[in-house]
C-alpha cells in the first residue's frame, strides 16, 4: 500500500466542527476583509480562485488559494499584543508544516496601499515551486 488512507476525521481542510464558525465569519467580515474579498472572489486576481474563511486544522484563514499554497491574513487591533503574536506564530509553524505559505498584512494596508497588497499576493504565487 502506497501509504495510509485519511479518515474523514483527520482531514485536515474544512473540519465540520468549525462549519457554524466560519460561515458566522462569512457573515460578519470585516470592511477590511470584504473589500479584499471584492477584488479575490470569482478568480479576479489573475484567475486565481480564492476561498474566504476557510479552515485548515484548527485555524480559520481569512483567505486560502489551494493551488497556490497560499494563506492571507489581516492583522487589525486585536492581532496587536504577546498572546496574539504568540498564537499567529503557532498557526504559521502549522500551515508551514502542510505547505502553505503565510502572508500578513495589516488591515490599514488594504485601504492605503491596496497595490502593493495585490502585488505581495502575486510575488508569492508559485512560491512553493521554486522550494522544491
Amino acid at each position: 500500500m502506497k501509504g495510509r488512507q485519511k479518515t474523514r476525521n483527520e482531514r485536515p481542510h474544512n473540519r465540520p466542527y468549525l462549519a457554524e464558525h466560519r460561515t458566522g465569519l462569512r457573515k460578519t467580515l470585516t470592511p477590511a476583509e470584504a473589500t479584499l474579498w471584492k477584488i479575490l472572489k470569482g478568480s479576479n486576481l489573475d484567475g486565481r480562485k480564492f476561498r474566504r474563511q476557510h479552515s485548515v486544522g484548527n485555524y480559520i484563514l481569512d483567505f486560502f488559494c489551494v493551488s497556490e499554497r497560499l494563506a492571507i491574513e489581516l492583522d487589525g487591533e486585536v492581532h496587536c499584543n504577546a498572546l496574539a503574536e504568540i498564537h499567529d506564530q503557532e498557526r504559521k509553524r502549522y500551515l508551514t508544516s502542510l505547505g502553505i505559505k503565510t502572508l500578513r498584512f495589516e488591515n490599514k494596508l488594504i485601504f492605503e496601499e491596496t497595490e502593493y497588497v495585490l502585488m505581495r499576493i502575486r510575488e508569492n504565487f508559485g512560491w512553493w515551486k521554486q522550494e522544491m
